[in-house]
């Protein structure tokens, strides 16, 4: 299916719509819309936040009647059911658009091409496919959770040149300088969870909140605790927000974490530790989309093990640790190199004086 150069522009445009909502959307999608007369764009919304209007409805109110026999782009498939709005896709139909390109369908089972049927037999015509590789981006986390009923999982590292993420003794503070430690927090503020583990807690005592002015939500503060061991004046639970203990099964949190107002769950547990996966798809029935993982070589070495980590996202900094200092994933000792994980690049940039690395696991890859 081939589009026009103006049509990229259209959708680049809508993208860049989308992308206002990076951090208000939760637990909606990213959502753009622009609307085109001609050569010319005569209306452009985005989806703020969950509740308020979506994209589509925005730039239909801005076009008014300029929108029949138009084209919207939009940057996820137009919804077909209604839910906490209307449905987008009658919006379009009483608006007598001609045409609607969308970058990708939307495998939410309430929609999952049924909007863009709707459309097409009411006689509009509907190409999907442009900018496709953009819209899956932007949408990571809950694509996935339409996918997997589980959330995109992103771990977060700090590390050496020589791939250490703290000295022997435990020292890690700091690794990356004050550039790469701020662009940590962009991308906790589009988290919707933090997710940690009980060693973490106890040796950093870290806050695991946003601190970005305007910010207007913190992540759900997630910590993986077989033994109910978290501290009740731990500093997580002073910064705000909502705070999670995945205990094991068979247990319970002690009464004064209770008392923090910590939502303490007990979870199926394997060798006297949390079952991960459990947790993953609690949190995606909760409409968790994205998790960033910044924990200890255990958590990170068993998220990795059980093909559960989606993306590693590592600021390297030009420092050696030597002999004797800690590893970022614990594992067990591999004698085949058909054992061994792939990774695959999808972005490399100086932060500061640190490299920040973004890759991808390859699971099953020999």
């Amino acid at each position: 299916m081939s589009f026009n150069e103006f049509d990229h522009q259209c959708m680049a445009s809508a993208m860049q719509l989308a992308r206002r909502g990076l951090r208000t959307t939760h637990p909606n999608p990213r959502v753009g819309c622009v609307i085109s007369q001609g050569k010319q764009l005569v209306g452009r919304g985005w989806h703020e936040r969950a509740g308020e209007a979506h994209a589509e409805i925005y730039a239909l109110q801005e076009a008014g009647d300029k929108s029949v026999g138009g084209t919207a782009y939009v940057t996820l498939e137009p919804c077909n059911h209604s839910g906490r709005t209307s449905a987008c896709v009658d919006a379009l139909i009483a608006a007598k658009v001609k045409r609607v390109v969308c970058a990708i369908e939307d495998p939410n089972p309430e929609v999952s091409g049924a909007g863009i049927a709707r459309l097409q037999a009411a006689g509009i015509q509907v190409q999907c496919g442009l900018m496709a590789a953009e819209a899956e981006e932007l949408n990571r986390g809950f694509l996935t959770r339409m996918r997997k009923a589980r959330p995109f999982v992103r771990v977060k590292l700090a590390q050496s040149t020589d791939g250490h993420i703290a000295l022997g003794n435990g020292s890690s503070q700091w690794i990356s300088g004050p550039e790469a430690r701020a662009d940590v927090q962009l991308w906790r503020a589009r988290s919707d969870a933090i997710l940690t583990g009980i060693g973490t807690v106890l040796a950093d005592d870290p806050s695991l909140n946003v601190r970005i002015n305007g910010c207007e939500r913190q992540p759900v503060r997630i910590v993986v605790d077989s033994h109910w061991r978290t501290p009740a004046n731990a500093r997580l639970f002073a910064v705000g927000g909502a705070v999670i203990i995945a205990g094991r099964e068979g247990s319970s949190g002690p009464e004064a974490l209770e008392k923090t107002g910590a939502d303490c769950i007990s979870f199926p547990s394997s060798e006297s530790r949390v079952d991960l996966q459990a947790l993953l798809l609690e949190m995606g029935a909760r409409e968790i989309n994205e998790v960033q993982v910044e924990a200890g070589a255990t958590l990170c070495g068993a998220l990795i093990q059980q093909g559960l980590v989606d993306e590693l996202l590592i600021y390297q900094a030009p420092v050696l640790l030597g002999g004797g200092a800690v590893s970022p994933f614990a594992a067990p000792r591999l004698d085949n190199m058909a054992d061994r994980v792939h990774l695959e690049w999808i972005d490399i940039r100086r932060i500061g004086k640190d490299m920040r690395l973004r890759m991808k696991p390859v699971y099953g890859k020999t």
